[in-house]
């Protein structure tokens, strides 16, 4: 039965207010990154773990109405890979309060369903993209996709998913030296840049901190080529902000490991066999698919959200030794 009362905010015990729900539609990919996962791939979930449609657009509007979630992000995996898109992305536009609808992507497969997307309710999307090189594309993807993910962004800005931004993550010595090209590349064809530090979130567990580009090198490569202006941050969005005087743009820099912004994290993670995870770096997740598939209604679905929620740490632990590296790869939590 829906709630017919405003819904009550979704605060932890620290006073944080989550607003935003990154929810993974499969673990799976058609890229195999070499900081994501091995080249043979990973072990998929079975299909029939995967929540349904009809189990999303539930989850989705329990969110909606009863916890104050006003913005969804559609990742992976891969989103695009998962059959009826289009029709899904309908069904969570239609929500009261309409949310605002995202989707993260490598951007194959973009280029054919951009316009369709848009048409469903899709308000913009976020491209990955580490080079503009085609023989390192493929080195770092182990496929040979460059075109269709430059194509992809051609057709999401035709189709109106504006802002369209590139998220790339800078790795040294594979492709930190593509830092200002990717941003004027961003800036000559309107998309806004994004660079984010690589997190212990690898599938194989050989994140190295030493190859990590900070923050501060990214923001000190960039120096060379503009003057840089810091931008007003958004609410509570992850990426510091910064303009490129001479240019009508923005870049953003996440710096999770070394700038952490845990105190102002507003987000929580539903991933695609329906575990609640209240943080990107959680060790333990709440079981909402067997609640949705025992018979369980709204109130006690409700009730497990603010629990976990409840729970929430201050923070992660990188910087500490008491850092655990959660079982679950990126590809497999959503981004």
């Amino acid at each position: 039965m829906r709630s017919s009362v405003s819904p009550v905010p979704l605060t932890d015990r620290f006073g944080r207010v989550h607003t935003d729900l990154r929810v993974s539609l499969t673990d799976r990919c058609n890229l195999r990154c070499t900081y994501c996962m091995p080249a043979e791939g990973l072990n998929w979930l079975p299909r029939a773990e995967v929540l349904t449609d009809d189990e999303v657009v539930r989850l989705a509007r329990i969110a909606v109405e009863r916890l104050g979630i006003t913005s969804l992000r559609l990742t992976g995996g891969e989103p695009l890979l998962r059959r009826g898109l289009p029709d899904l992305i309908a069904r969570l536009s239609s929500l009261t309060p309409a949310p605002h609808l995202s989707l993260t992507t490598n951007g194959i497969g973009l280029a054919r369903t951009a316009t369709a997307l848009k048409t469903a309710g899709l308000d913009r999307v976020n491209v990955s993209l580490d080079t503009l090189r085609a023989d390192r594309f493929k080195d770092i993807t182990r496929r040979d996709r460059l075109p269709d993910v430059l194509d992809g962004l051609k057709a999401a800005r035709a189709a109106g998913l504006n802002p369209v931004k590139i998220n790339a993550v800078p790795v040294r010595g594979v492709n930190d030296d593509e830092i200002t090209d990717l941003t004027a590349f961003a800036v000559d064809h309107g998309y806004r840049m994004r660079f984010i530090e690589s997190m212990p979130l690898d599938a194989q567990g050989a994140w190295d901190r030493d190859r990590m580009i900070t923050a501060a090198e990214i923001l000190d490569r960039l120096g060379t080529r503009w003057t840089l202006t810091p931008a007003a941050r958004d609410n509570n969005a992850p990426a510091e902000e910064w303009h490129l005087d001479g240019t009508d743009t923005t870049v953003g820099v996440i710096a999770s490991v070394t700038r952490p912004f845990c105190g102002n994290c507003d987000r929580v993670r539903l991933t695609a066999d329906g575990q609640l995870r209240n943080c990107l770096f959680a060790t333990t997740e709440t079981d909402l698919r067997t609640l949705l598939r025992s018979g369980a209604d709204d109130t006690r679905i409700e009730t497990a959200w603010r629990t976990s929620v409840s729970g929430k740490g201050p923070g992660h632990t990188i910087n500490t030794t008491d850092f655990r590296q959660p079982d679950r790869p990126m590809s497999a939590i959503g981004g």
